[in-house]
């Protein structure tokens, strides 16, 4: 868990406490607190990066400041369990340098324990989502 940002790190933890039905309880938690896109980015999926290994539309746009880096995720309110790990990743990499995204196993979700309350290919799809985000931050 040391590759982890210190945020993305209390996050695991916080999943790893939890016992079956609460994961997937606190990760729809997470999915209520996914914002909605900026106003300047709202309307504007042909400027966003389409993750196409998920089932459901997921869209992603990279904002830098200063060497830090910050996602942003359009994804429709009908997919409660990929907008809560949007909102995970979302919270616990804000404004990270890129190489601490690049630095994040692709499957750090075992930590937390989703594997035992997410489909295969769900987690097929969140592991996609943070290959394409590391892609976005190179």
């Amino acid at each position: 868990m040391s590759k982890l940002p210190e945020r993305l790190q209390e996050i695991v933890a916080d999943f790893s406490y939890c016992e079956g039905r609460e994961k997937l309880e606190f990760l729809l938690d997470f999915s209520e607190k996914l914002p909605p896109l900026p106003d300047w980015l709202e309307g504007k999926q042909d400027k966003m990066d389409q993750v196409h290994e998920c089932l459901t539309p997921v869209f992603i746009y990279l904002e830098r400041q200063d060497d830090k880096l910050f996602f942003h995720f359009d994804i429709p309110p009908e997919a409660p369990t990929v907008r809560g790990f949007a909102s995970v990743l979302q919270e616990g990499l804000a404004w990270a340098l890129p190489e601490q995204v690049q630095a994040i196993p692709t499957e750090f979700y075992l930590q937390m324990g989703l594997q035992k309350v997410l489909s295969g290919q769900r987690l097929h799809g969140i592991a996609a989502m943070l290959t394409h985000m590391k892609t976005l931050a190179r």
